[in-house]
This record gives structure tokens, sequence and C-alpha cells, in this order.
């Protein structure tokens, strides 16, 4: 079995949106990604790097404006990693991404990024239908509040609608700790 770490737009156009980011759940996202990057390293695993625009959007999600880039804190991609550009939420539908994983005999994901309900959990329930078997890294999610809804509260239910039904959950500890 072949595994891939598909990290989700973990990238500054987040960061630049300027008062929201104190607002998420983990601003430190980057620490625990870096943490699945170098284990999916080491264990020889395909890391994709997924980034969200919207071209033409004059918006921080617009490549034009220059956010459209990892956080500079996070690992940045290795030759031979993947890097795909998505312009909708999940990183399937708009991208070669299913056809490179394809391509490497890839039969599992990991995944993490940012906002946990909206392209993390929609890329997840995705890869699921596809036929992948999914795990979805709760602490190496983060992602802002809506309404009245907390950010936690919002992660919360994200891992309870996909637990056992399109993803197993687990920790970056119980990963890292699982070698």
């Amino acid at each position: 079995m072949s595994r891939a770490l598909i990290v989700i737009d973990v990238q500054e156009s987040f960061r630049a949106r300027g008062e929201d980011w104190p607002l998420v759940e983990n601003p430190k996202i980057a620490e625990p990604v870096n943490r699945l990057v170098r284990l999916a390293r080491e264990q020889g695993d395909t890391v994709v790097w997924v980034l969200h625009q919207e071209p033409g959007s004059d918006t921080v999600f617009d490549p034009a404006q220059g956010h459209v880039r990892l956080l500079a804190e996070l690992e940045q991609p290795l030759p031979g990693e993947i890097t795909v550009h998505k312009t909708s939420h999940n990183a399937f539908t708009t991208t070669n991404l299913q056809q490179q994983l394809t391509e490497r005999g890839v039969t599992e994901l990991v995944l993490c990024g940012i906002r946990t309900e909206q392209c993390v959990e929609t890329t997840t329930r995705v890869g699921s239908d596809l036929g992948y078997r999914c795990t979805f890294v709760v602490d190496a999610t983060t992602t802002h509040p809506i309404g009245e809804l907390s950010a936690a509260a919002i992660i919360e239910r994200t891992t309870a609608v996909l637990r056992d039904r399109f993803a197993r959950i687990a920790t970056v500890d119980e990963l890292v700790g699982g070698r």
C-alpha cells in the first residue's frame, strides 16, 4: 500500500486577511504540519502540496496579489513532490491530483490543512468516495469561527461526521508514535 500526505491550503492567503488570522483555532498550524511532512518523507510517502487560488478575484486568493504560497515557516516542497493549485473546495475536482496519485500507486491519504470543515473535510470526503483509505489528522487542521460556532466546535463537528464514515481520525502524536 502506498500513502500520500495531502497538505491543503496552508498558505499565506489566510494570514494576509489580517485581523482574521488570530481567530483561527491554531495559528501555529505549520508546526504539526511540519511534523507530518518530516514523517512522510522519512517513510518514503508521497507529499502533496495543495494551494487554493481564485485568479482574477482581486482577493488574497488571487495569485496576482502574491499570497498564494505556502506559509513561510512551513517545510518547502522538495524536488519530485507534487504541487497542485485548485479553484474548488476539494483538491481533486479542478486538478490532476487523482491521476498523479494513481500513477504513484497511492491507495491511502493522510490529510491536514486549513479550513478544517471546508477544504480539508471536502477533500477527505471526495478522497473516500474515490476509494482512498483516508486518515484525517485533526490537530494538523485549523479553521476560523463561523457565526456563533467557535472554531473548536467546528473542528469537533467535522471529526464527528468524518469518523468511521469517511476517515479514520488521528492526531500527529498517534501517527508519529506509530511509525
